[in-house]
This record gives C-alpha cells, structure tokens and sequence, in this order.
C-alpha cells in the first residue's frame, strides 16, 4: 500500500525492511499528564515526568521534579527530582535538592544536593564485593560431620 520510491526508480516496501537499530539521543518521555502501572524496560534513556507504579530499567533514568514512581529503578545513572518509593540501583546516582527517596540506594558513585530528603540505606557498590565481618560471622567456614555421627555440626570461623 504505502512505498518509497527508491533512486533507481524501483518502489520499496517499507515493511519489508527490518528497522535500524540505531541508538536515538532523545529520551523516551512519561509526561506529567500520564500515569503508568506496569513495569517500564528501556535500552535507552529515560524521563519520567509523570507516575508510574512499576520497576524501571533502563540506561538512563530522569526522574522530574513532579513525577513520582512506585517501585525500583535499575541503570546506569538515575537523576532524581521527584518522588521515588522503591530500591535505587545504578552506577551513578543524583538526588537534586527537590528529591524524596525511600528506600535504600545501591551505587557505585553517590550526589546528594542539600535539601534532599532519603529514608534508607546507602551503599557502595563494587565489580567484586567483599564479605562483611558480620556476614564472615554468620557463614560456617568448614562442615564437619561429628565423633558421633552428626553430619549437621558446623565450626564457626572467628575473626577477631
């Protein structure tokens, strides 16, 4: 129904041939009138100006100053302005002086602009993490079976 015409003169569908996959620099965009329940998924960048209840992921995530999301972000950098209730995870995290988080924030780089508002944990993330002395304390370092049979005994290691 609908082709080109293509510079040899022969129509092309537009149909037949499979989309490019080439990375646009503009965000896909929530605006402030529209309100999303489900999870949002994202190769690309992210703005959320709206409400959304649901997970987002995605490269970059924008979070405006009137927008408010129900769940858990998961990128590369998040930026937050608005309201966010849920688990933040990304390499990079901003939260703007407008911002109010709860819950905790798993980064590997951390800003927090003065007038900013969080309720939960910060922690740094690392490529190879290391065991806390409360979770070496709590893990059985080597499984013995006992003189009497009981293959359940553990020894417990003790950092000092």
């Amino acid at each position: 129904m609908f082709s080109k015409v293509s510079k040899g003169g022969q129509p092309s569908a537009s149909h037949d041939s499979p989309r490019p996959s080439v990375k646009s620099g503009v965000p896909s965009i929530i605006s402030a009138d529209l309100r999303i329940t489900g999870d949002l998924i994202c190769s690309g960048d992210v703005q959320i100006d709206g409400w959304v209840e649901g997970d987002i992921q995605s490269r970059n995530i924008t979070i405006g100053e009137g927008a408010t999301v129900q769940g858990s972000l998961q990128a590369e950098s998040v930026r937050i302005c608005g309201i966010v209730n849920g688990e933040v995870r990304a390499d990079m995290v901003a939260l703007e002086k407008s911002a109010r988080v709860t819950g905790d924030i798993l980064h590997k780089s951390l800003a927090i602009e003065q007038g900013a508002y969080l309720e939960g944990m910060c922690r740094r993330t690392d490529t190879h993490p290391v065991a806390s002395v409360s979770e070496v304390k709590d893990k059985p370092a080597i499984a013995t079976p006992s003189s009497t049979g009981d293959s359940q005994a553990e020894k417990k290691a003790v950092v000092g």
